[in-house]
């Protein structure tokens, strides 16, 4: 039995009917060459083998008597493959629209929780022959890096599946058969130790608010001195303000659209090292760009600048647990910048305050004590959408923008080669939007998974990044012309002097007085003059008599 963390938890409390909050991701296939037989069952059969690579094919919750504390995982020995593994034929004529809606629709449906958390699907009928997986897994086991190890340890580098040790026998958990009592002891044990911790870790933590609210102020005041000063219209390194009403800010129902879209990664390090900014700082100008133009097809044109909630991994480097280690910030997008390079260093300018900001929170715990507060938490979450009262708030970030790093070569699914990943993510009340991006393979895949009812055209947003990512670097390659171009007049413009031809040489003329005078050391004829003796008027005189 292992105890959920309270940030994990949370994934499970503020769960409702509207807001699942799972994640997954739909990845095209290619068969292998001259494959003629049922890949479902090759997958599944797969899949069976490597279960116990991933502790979360193999693990379900057990709750907690009353909800007095949070749930534990528990060994599930009796997974039912036929249920988590499913293969779905589209209708003709099979476009990745229709792969889009009909994976839109997965998405919407609630994961059971008397099962292990997690779904697969298998989808053919598409034109292009290609195969479609679809998973889904519930946040409250993974994070977009755990996310990341899960498909490792399912993943190939080659077509041929590399072999993997069979797990060992390991002895049945009576997981059903634990009682009330046992169940209540654990989970006083378990809150006992969650107090301690956060105990310990309120001193550096407090410690860390106030560092970040020094430096948040000190943001504040150096953005008040550029705007006194006449360097800038508006403040744009403040750490948190509030976005502008959108329609993307409201309730939101069940149903989900989804659409993904690829630019390669080459243009986006482009982009990036041509303005000296963050490849993060870039999705976040294309998603800008892309909703700017959207919005204001919709008649909606917000003064003040949209803003992003980031997430912000805590995991350090090498850690595969496949638990929630996240905070998040928010990101002013500075949608009311018209030119689209000025944008993305303002964007850059807020980013880099967030961070600074958000850096003194690492001591953040993540297992914070929840003792008789589950079936509170879950209440509130439920009465908050029932009274639809994201509706009548201000909200906290106007979209969800996440980039999760992926592998950068390709990958094999059973065999299968991978051409594309596109991920699927979370909308909530209040932010009816959610951007994931994740690199795979010299590409960069954008989903956006969005409420139906608030936008059921997602796909043209979509576009819209795409066309926004093309103007992006049109500008940035206009720019390096212009550069290239005043270099080279400079260097045409420096004068050429050419050497003269090297004069006679000059005849000695004799020396005048003058210069004799000025020199410093006599000719001889006047040397000798000098040194000799001139009788004086006396020796004259005695001489004459």
């Amino acid at each position: 039995m292992k105890h959920l963390s309270g940030l994990d938890s949370a994934f499970l409390h503020l769960e409702t009917p509207e807001t699942p909050m799972h994640v997954g991701s739909i990845q095209l296939l290619s068969l292998p060459e001259g494959f003629d037989g049922d890949f479902s069952e090759r997958f599944k059969a797969f899949i069976a083998s490597r279960m116990h690579l991933a502790e979360v094919f193999q693990r379900k919750l057990a709750l907690m008597p009353f909800d007095l504390a949070n749930p534990a995982w528990v060994d599930d020995d009796d997974v039912d493959l036929d249920y988590h593994i499913r293969r779905i034929t589209l209708p003709k004529p099979g476009t990745m629209k229709q792969l889009e809606q009909y994976a839109a629709r997965l998405h919407s449906s609630l994961l059971d929780r008397s099962r292990p958390l997690w779904e697969f699907y298998l989808i053919d009928g598409l034109n292009t022959g290609q195969v479609a997986f679809y998973s889904k897994v519930h946040h409250a086991g993974v994070d977009g890096q755990a996310g990341v190890a899960l498909a490792r340890a399912l993943l190939d580098t080659g077509p041929e599946p590399r072999t993997v040790k069979p797990p060992r026998t390991k002895r049945k958990a009576q997981a059903e058969s634990l009682g009330v009592a046992e169940l209540l002891g654990a989970a006083l044990r378990n809150s006992f130790v969650q107090y301690l911790t956060a105990a310990k870790a309120m001193p550096a933590f407090a410690k860390g608010v106030a560092a970040a609210y020094k430096q948040s102020r000190a943001s504040a005041a150096a953005d008040k001195a550029l705007v006194e000063a006449g360097g800038a219209k508006k403040p744009r390194g403040r750490f948190f303000v509030l976005g502008p009403k959108t329609p993307l800010n409201g309730s939101i129902t069940n149903q989900r659209s989804f659409a993904g879209r690829a630019v390669p990664m080459a243009e986006l390090k482009r982009i990036a090292k041509s303005v000296d900014v963050s490849l993060n700082d870039v999705v976040l100008a294309e998603c800008a760009g892309a909703l700017k133009r959207y919005l204001a097809e919709l008649g909606c044109e917000p003064k003040k600048p949209l803003t992003a909630a980031v997430p912000v991994s805590l995991r350090s480097e090498g850690d595969t647990q496949a638990n929630n280690q996240v905070t998040g910030m928010v990101v002013s997008l500075a949608t009311d910048i018209a030119d689209p390079l000025e944008r993305l260093k303002a964007i850059n300018a807020a980013s880099k305050s967030a961070k600074n900001v958000t850096s003194y929170l690492k001591a953040l715990p993540t297992d914070l004590p929840m003792l008789a507060a589950p079936w509170l938490v879950s209440g509130l979450a439920n009465l908050y959408g029932r009274l639809r009262i994201a509706d009548r708030l201000p909200p906290l970030a106007n979209v969800a923008i996440s980039n999760v790093p992926g592998p950068p070569v390709a990958l094999y699914l059973a065999g299968a080669h991978i051409d594309a990943y596109m991920p699927v993510s979370i909308v909530t009340h209040g932010m009816a939007l959610n951007i994931t991006v994740q690199s795979y393979n010299g590409q960069m895949a954008y989903g956006l998974t969005a409420c139906r009812r608030s936008l059921p055209d997602v796909g043209d947003l979509a576009d819209y990044i795409v066309a926004e990512h093309h103007a992006l670097l049109k500008r940035v390659d206009a720019l390096a012309a212009e550069q290239a171009a005043a270099a080279a007049i400079e260097v045409t413009a420096v004068p050429v002097i050419e050497a003269k031809p090297k004069a006679a040489p000059r005849k000695r003329r004799p020396a005048t007085k003058l210069a004799l005078a000025a020199s410093s050391t006599p000719p001889p004829a006047v040397a000798d003059a000098a040194s000799k003796k001139v009788p004086t008027r006396r020796r004259r005189d005695a001489a004459a008599a």
